[in-house]
This record gives structure tokens, sequence and C-alpha cells, in this order.
């Protein structure tokens, strides 16, 4: 386990409290039951379990999304794949070199410009694809533990409607691209 992922292990399991709030609320004067703390606490969780399902079969945070892009796209510049991720290039750049030491991927310059690189999934990648379903299958299974499927629908609408309102803040954000996470600055990037 990496030292980031024993620290959001520590942080998740201090908010395990049930409906507590713990680990949340420590900052003096912090509403724990808040939007923006549940928000907090739900996203922290998510990754780690997304990371520990993912560790089983040899894949980090963020890879599975980057060969669901792949397998669902096909072989495509490594600008625009991390465009279609929504993550910067550094970002990406780092994950394909641990998908192409996994054997997973592979990077070839494009025939039309031999600047531009070309990825595509290997044999070993595409071989990871039940793989990723079953870890994304049994995600949803653990989320939505408690919850009816009515209540998942809701949820989804939801989480959607925020993902939106969030989307369209930092579209508008006055802060320069830098100063953004990568998440929100891929939609300002030109797709190549």
């Amino acid at each position: 386990m990496t030292e980031t992922q024993a620290g959001d292990a520590g942080a998740c399991a201090a908010t395990s409290g049930a409906g507590s709030g713990a680990g949340c609320g420590t900052v003096p004067g912090e509403d724990p039951d808040s939007l923006s703390c549940l928000m907090a606490q739900a996203a922290l969780g998510h990754r780690v379990l997304l990371a520990a399902l993912l560790a089983e079969i040899g894949l980090y945070p963020g890879q599975d999304r980057v060969l669901n892009a792949l397998w669902a796209n096909g072989p495509m510049s490594q600008n625009r794949l991390a465009a279609v991720v929504g993550i910067d290039m550094s970002t990406m750049t780092k994950s394909l070199q641990r998908l192409e030491r996994g054997g997973f991927v592979s990077r070839a310059p494009s025939p039309g410009n031999r600047r531009i690189s070309v990825v595509s999934t290997t044999p070993e990648g595409d071989a990871l694809r039940p793989e990723v379903r079953r870890v994304e299958e049994e995600l949803h299974r653990r989320l939505s533990d408690g919850l009816t499927p009515e209540q998942v629908e809701t949820l989804r609408a939801l989480l959607g409607a925020v993902r939106r309102n969030v989307c369209r803040e930092t579209a508008a954000s006055p802060l320069p691209a830098a100063e953004l996470p990568a998440a929100f600055t891929a939609s300002r990037q030109p797709a190549v």
C-alpha cells in the first residue's frame, strides 16, 4: 500500500461512524453533515474502495477509465485520450507509462504525424476487460448496498445534477487552467 493509499484508508476509516460525520467535522465550525463534507467523505471512500478493488487486478485508480476509453473508441492519440478521460497530459503520461510496464497498452508514432503518439490496448490489456467489468459491478454493488433500485436512480440523477453544476462553475472560473484541478481543465484543452 502506498503512502497516499494508507493516508486515504485512515481518513476513510475515520469517517466510518454511521452518520457521525467523524473525520470531517474536526475543523472548528465545519458542519459534518454539510453537503460539502458529505461529498468529500463519499468521494474519498469511493477512491479508497476503487483502489483496493483495482489493486486485485494490478491496476491503479484511473487506469480503468483509460482502458475503458480505448475499448470504447479504439486506438487514439495520447492528447485525445487525455481529453476523453478528462485528465491533464502529465497525469496521462504517468498512467500510460504504468500501463505500458504492465503490458496493457502500447504507444506508437502516428503514421500521418510521427510527433503524435497513438495509444492502443494490447492482447494482455484486452484480456483485463472482464476483470475491469467485474470490479465495476462489485464497486456498484458496494456503493449501493442498502439502497433500493429507485434510490440508486435518484442518487444517479442527483449526482448528475451536481456534476453539471460543478462543470458549469469551473468552465466559467476566472482562475487560469494551471490553478484548477486536472479534471476540470481537460474540458478547456483542445482535442488532438
